[in-house]
């Protein structure tokens, strides 16, 4: 495959999986110690890498579960953040300005904090209790955050007794890595011609149902905003007949992003809308990519990394046709701000 290191991917997704033993270590003793919530307080782009578990457990656990932004946290505070709170903080770098702060700020309350970092000599690779590391950069860390936060999720569920198949769905995991190459490989015969749409205009609307949306957010903005300095409007499907409709016209390129949750209905309807009154639908789906011999209640949790893995490879080529590499930037990390 164009520019790719297929034994550094394996490694770094496997290095995600295999957390899951301190993963439910660290949120089984938090629960069966008293925690009575659970917050993930990640920065920016990670922060959307988050949401499908946010979402999971919303929708399957009892287990009340909160998502900020902790730039407005270490002014607010909450109510609800205590000394009894599980904290979630991911950050690829270990060293985010504004999650740092929200570091200081949860030691002074006291609340179980778990990290999720790329690099262990950090602030917080050495501020979690426990730190969970596995390296990872741009190109790589979508998939193993998407791995992580689900793990979060699935051990919530199985400390309180919410989920019958855990063990399985854990076996299950240990295909991923190679599944996920899989899914690169049977899409980069048309990763160009994807890159070549997404190249030929500045600026594309983006859209997602379920856990699909929050995938379709950080494309649109991590990648196409920061790193290629593209246009995006991203809406969520469920909010694309309040407003965002009456942008679509010829010549209006709109992206869909579809999964395999049971969300995929709200996509379709969209589709359907949209081809009727643009020519430059595009359309892709991990249904599409994924080696079937995953369960489908694995291919629908993990339907985000899915995607995530699709667009390296379209973002690998997009790169080189637009001569502007994803590691350029104007301002982010650049000046002060």
């Amino acid at each position: 495959m164009f520019n790719f290191d297929e034994t550094r991917f394996l490694r770094i997704q496997q290095g995600a999986v295999d957390l899951a033993p301190r993963i439910d270590a660290a949120i089984g003793a938090a629960i069966g110690a008293g925690a009575t919530n659970l917050y993930f307080l990640g920065t920016g782009g990670v922060a959307y890498l988050m949401e499908p578990a946010v979402q999971l457990l919303q929708r399957r656990s009892g287990f009340p579960v909160f998502k900020d932004y902790p730039a407005e946290l270490v002014i607010t505070g909450s109510a609800n953040l205590t000394a009894r709170s599980i904290v979630v903080m991911p950050s690829l770098s270990g060293t985010t300005k504004e999650s740092v702060a929200m570091m200081a700020k949860l030691q002074e309350i006291g609340a179980t904090v778990i990290t999720l970092v790329g690099h262990a000599e950090t602030p917080l690779g050495q501020g979690g209790n426990p730190a969970l590391v596995n390296f990872a950069e741009d190109d790589t860390s979508s998939e193993s955050f998407y791995i992580q936060s689900l793990l979060v999720a699935l051990s919530v569920m199985k400390a309180r007794g919410e989920i019958a198949n855990y063990d399985a769905l854990l076996r299950e995991l240990a295909s991923v890595p190679a599944a996920l190459v899989a899914a690169k490989k049977a899409f980069e015969p048309k990763a160009k011609d994807f890159a070549a749409i997404i190249a030929g205009s500045d600026y594309h609307m983006f859209t997602g149902a379920g856990n699909m949306w929050p995938e379709a957010l950080y494309y649109a903005t991590c990648i196409l905003e920061e790193m290629q300095w593209i246009r995006t409007r991203p809406t969520h499907a469920s909010d694309f007949f309040h407003g965002p409709l009456e942008l679509i016209e010829p010549g209006v390129s709109l992206i869909l992003f579809r999964g395999e949750d049971d969300c995929d209905p709200l996509a379709e309807r969209v589709a359907q809308f949209a081809r009727q009154y643009t020519d430059k639908l595009t359309v892709i789906s991990t249904a599409d990519y994924l080696p079937r011999e995953l369960s489908p209640e694995l291919r629908a949790l993990l339907s985000p990394a899915v995607m995530a893995t699709l667009m390296e490879r379209l973002s690998a080529h997009l790169e080189v046709m637009r001569n502007h590499p994803l590691v350029t930037r104007r301002y982010y990390k650049r000046v002060a701000y």
